[in-house]
């Protein structure tokens, strides 16, 4: 029995071929995606094709999308064994990360995926990246998907979603999840660390969540900031500070009555590593004793795409019970390691 996978076209590179004439990239038709790559008709899989109306840059992609996606997911989970989701790269981890939020209870593959050149170079990457990504989408074992939650798919390695971070726009290899193991490699065979997938732990249904609300603020500290900007900062529910090393921040009187003069103010404050590797440690060091001091909530070790969504999924959401403290603690999908 061939699965059926649905391809979500959004817009990016991959979407884009070149007019040898004028030398300017032009948008590519999905429509003729078949024809474009014949392939795609060797796949043990068929394959249907949603474009958006207007394809776009991966920079114009926020809430709004995320939510027209998860619900067209939503809409058509029943009909379809996996979904493929053609993504700009450069926001392609808050879309994957925000996405693993939304989709709750998923025992199908979600895999977004793009290139670093349009589909129609010579040198395009988007091929591999495609054919490989609907593979993936596709994966079946005793009739259940092997895959059964959101994934990004770049460049032979297939990683979670909510883990990745973009670390170069000019190679192809472009993601990396510096806190996680990676879930699949495709080389002469296409394998998957099996032990590394995520799976549900409860046997509820599948539902989308698209509560996304943007009271919510992200924030690098650096050396030498004045910390009277943060009196600037506007009734913001959630601050994501990202601060240095494992949970360091500018050893001051002025920086805890700052600091705690947002949380008089009921604000939120996660916090956050620069590092890419590893995580926040409160305690390990003494300036990192500030933040225990005013309920801050440890980040761990979660990426800054994952945690802006995760503040804005969860931030105001009627459907979870606790605080958002508590909440934002829990390792919901495999976005955070457990401590």
């Amino acid at each position: 029995m061939k699965r059926k996978v649905l391809l979500i076209y959004t817009g990016g590179t991959i979407g884009m071929e070149k007019d040898y004439e004028t030398g300017s990239l032009q948008a590519f038709d999905f429509g003729n995606i078949f024809k474009k790559i014949p392939e795609m008709k060797l796949l043990e899989c068929e394959v249907s094709v949603h474009p958006f109306k207007k394809p776009l840059d991966s920079s114009d992609m926020g809430p709004e999308e995320w939510k027209i996606i998860a619900n067209y997911i939503g809409k058509n989970y029943d009909n379809y064994d996996g979904f493929l989701i053609l993504h700009g790269t450069d926001t392609m981890s808050y879309t994957a990360s925000a996405l693993s939020f939304m989709l709750k209870n998923l025992t199908k593959p979600v895999i977004l995926t793009g290139s670093q050149l349009p589909i129609g170079d010579l040198r395009t990457d988007a091929k591999e990246n495609l054919l490989t990504g609907l593979y993936y989408a596709s994966l079946y074992e005793n009739d259940e998907a092997v895959i059964q939650e959101v994934a990004v798919y770049f460049e032979y390695k297939l990683l979670r979603g909510n883990r990745t971070l973009k670390y170069s726009a000019e190679f192809f290899d472009a993601y990396q999840t510096p806190n996680y193991p990676v879930l699949g490699q495709s080389g002469v065979h296409l394998n998957v660390s099996k032990d590394c997938l995520w799976r549900n732990k409860t046997s509820e249904p599948f539902r989308v969540d698209n509560h996304i609300s943007q009271d919510v603020l992200f924030w690098r500290i650096f050396p030498g900031m004045h910390l009277n900007h943060f009196n600037e900062i506007p009734n913001v529910k959630v601050l994501v500070l990202q601060v240095f090393g494992s949970g360091t921040i500018f050893n001051t009187e002025k920086t805890q009555r700052t600091l705690q003069s947002l949380r008089d103010q009921d604000t939120e404050i996660v916090v956050i590593s620069q590092c890419v590797s590893g995580g926040i440690r409160f305690g390990k060091y003494t300036n990192s004793n500030i933040f225990k001091k005013i309920g801050a909530i440890s980040g761990n070790d979660i990426t800054s795409e994952s945690a802006i969504t995760k503040a804005m999924h969860l931030l105001d959401n009627p459907n979870y019970t606790g605080t958002f403290a508590e909440n934002f603690s829990k390792n919901l999908c495999g976005e955070v390691s457990e401590n």
